[in-house]
């Protein structure tokens, strides 16, 4: 007798043989089918995006708006993400729901071999779920379940969540640290929270089972969330997101606010011991902007290698190469309203600020040099891999698109994407890094604060004026002109403002003041061997002033 699981099996790779000869049939052509983009939709009031592969399994993903950037206090997103499935204990007996137990989920996932996981960006706060293609009644139900129904207990929170958290926080190295410096420095606020508080926030301030719980009522409304669908059909997913997201409210009382996003840039330095890293960014394209020629910068500035024995074709694995030890990447921050390209070193600092100097001077080079043909082919291709493959194997692309439906957008159109990457040109990659680098940097250095560079050393600037206001050298100048014009001395000039000052104060301020400015030194002029009259220096000041602005002198 043949198991059920063996059929599966069975029927998984004859599924996989019938798509890969399809795919030989229809070429390289076949990437920009509709079925690459996510198709929206709205279903019982939730916005739903999916595409269907056919393939013999699916992910499924509610993303919400509750990323770092609308949490109202430190903290509250972890406290999500580790409420949900008891990632930190699924064997407890609790009830993780109000009909669930973390047993049961545990029990049930796996005999169905589904994947639990929770995961938070920036802006969004991720519940996803991989399975067999046939189980999505159950892990939709699922998921409906732990959105709205979540028990947020004390005893939980105190004995799993809050350790859970410790450990975590325990194990950021320098490279998350100077990331989240990177974006405080560009953002500020908002998107410039951490992606996960340091072990330095006062956390136990701020979040406990209450706060997390009441973030979680404001956060998981249909208004607030999207539900994204990898390798489901439309049918099932209109027969079931209907009654089992029936108990998400439509809306909260307690609304989530976040202010629009405003790039500052700056430089932020922290010492730690340990590993080194260095952050170099500049404002980049956010999510659904029409700039094709930043994703195609970054798959030439590149910095990781894609072939192995091989450094690679990109600039910033040609850079660190001087470097060893350091390691150099390129990366777009999309965002719903704001973007952050990065370049992020990491090594010893000795390596680190030898291979951060060299990125600049590679992204620098663009400007001087240009960009070779075959350079733009590959980095072309590069920028096409990146787009077709964040979906398929890091789920980047579910992230995306749900991230666009809840602030309002569409998911991602691919065909049309492809197209406008073909349409880049070397002088557009030429113009695009040059106003990256005549524009404000934003810097974050970590570790090994006396080896690691500052942004002036690296040649970035840190502080740009806007047209009309003057620089220093026109400001000294009138300056200049301004005391020159009455016709004294600037040493003069200096001793009258501070008289007309002290003849401000008060009478019994003024008394004291003018005290302390009285001279009692006298000179006397020497002529022919012999010295003439005495006289008050003060005097003489003040009477060499009236004669010389009589005359249009300068004294």
């Amino acid at each position: 007798m043949i198991c059920k699981s063996a059929l599966s099996r069975g029927g998984q790779v004859a599924l996989r043989r019938q798509g890969a000869a399809k795919l030989a049939q229809r070429g390289f052509a076949a990437v920009a089918s509709p079925k690459a983009s996510y198709e929206p939709t709205t279903i019982g009031g939730v916005k739903v995006a999916s595409r269907d592969d056919n393939g013999p399994t699916t992910r499924l993903a509610v993303v919400a708006k509750a990323g770092t950037r609308y949490e109202p206090l430190p903290g509250l997103t972890v406290g999500l993400e580790e409420f949900a499935f008891k990632a930190a204990n699924f064997a407890s007996r609790r009830q993780n729901t109000t009909k669930r137990s973390a047993l049961r989920i545990t029990r049930e996932a796996e005999l169905l071999g589904g994947q639990l996981t929770s995961y938070h960006t920036r802006e969004a706060f991720v519940l996803q779920a991989s399975f067999l293609r046939d189980d999505l009644p159950y892990f939709t139900e699922l998921l409906g379940e732990v959105l709205s129904q979540t028990r947020y207990t004390t005893h939980e929170y105190h004995e799993e969540v809050v350790n859970v958290i410790h450990e975590k926080q325990a194990r950021l190295d320098a490279a998350a640290i100077a990331l989240d410096a990177a974006h405080a420095v560009a953002f500020h606020t908002g998107l410039g929270a951490p992606l996960y508080p340091t072990a330095n926030t006062p956390i136990s301030s701020y979040l406990n089972e209450s706060s997390v719980a009441s973030f979680a009522a404001a956060a998981f409304t249909k208004a607030n969330i999207a539900v994204v669908a990898d390798g489901a059909s439309d049918a099932g997913l209109t027969k079931w997101i209907d009654p089992f997201f029936r108990h998400v409210p439509a809306e909260s009382q307690s609304a989530l606010s976040a202010t629009p996003s405003k790039y500052y840039g700056g430089e932020q330095r922290i010492a730690t011991a340990g590993s080194n890293s260095v952050v170099i960014a500049f404002p980049g394209a956010a999510l659904g902007a029409s700039q094709p020629e930043t994703a195609v910068l970054v798959g030439l500035l590149g910095g990781e290698s894609t072939i192995k024995w091989s450094p690679g074709f990109s600039l910033l694995s040609k850079a660190v190469a001087s470097a060893p030890g350091a390691s150099s990447k390129a990366t777009n921050f999309a965002y719903s309203d704001a973007g952050l390209l990065t370049i992020q070193v990491s090594g010893s600092a000795s390596a680190v600020r030898k291979a951060a100097e060299e990125s600049v001077k590679a992204l620098k080079s663009i400007v001087d040099g240009g960009v070779s043909q075959e350079n733009l082919v590959k980095a072309i291709a590069k920028a096409k891999f990146n787009l077709l493959s964040g979906s398929e194997v890091s789920g980047v692309g579910i992230v995306h698109a749900g991230a666009n439906l809840i602030h309002g957008g569409k998911p991602l159109q691919v065909a049309e994407t492809l197209k406008a990457l073909e349409g880049v040109t070397g002088d557009k990659l030429k113009a695009a890094a040059k106003t990256l680098l005549e524009g404000k940097a934003s810097v974050a250095a970590v570790g090994d604060l006396h080896v690691l560079p500052f942004a002036e050393e690296l040649g970035l600037k840190r502080k740009i004026l806007p047209s009309h206001h003057l620089n220093h050298s026109q400001t000294a100048a009138k300056m200049t002109f301004a005391w020159k014009a009455a016709g004294i001395t600037y040493n003069r000039y200096l001793a009258v403002a501070a008289r007309v000052v002290r003849r401000s104060l008060k009478d019994e301020k003024r008394l004291v003041a003018e005290r302390r400015g009285l001279q009692e030194l006298r000179f006397a002029k020497w002529e022919g061997g012999k010295q003439g009259e005495l006289k008050n220096l003060a005097d003489a000041n003040a009477q060499a002033a009236v004669e010389s602005a009589a005359t249009g002198g300068t004294a």
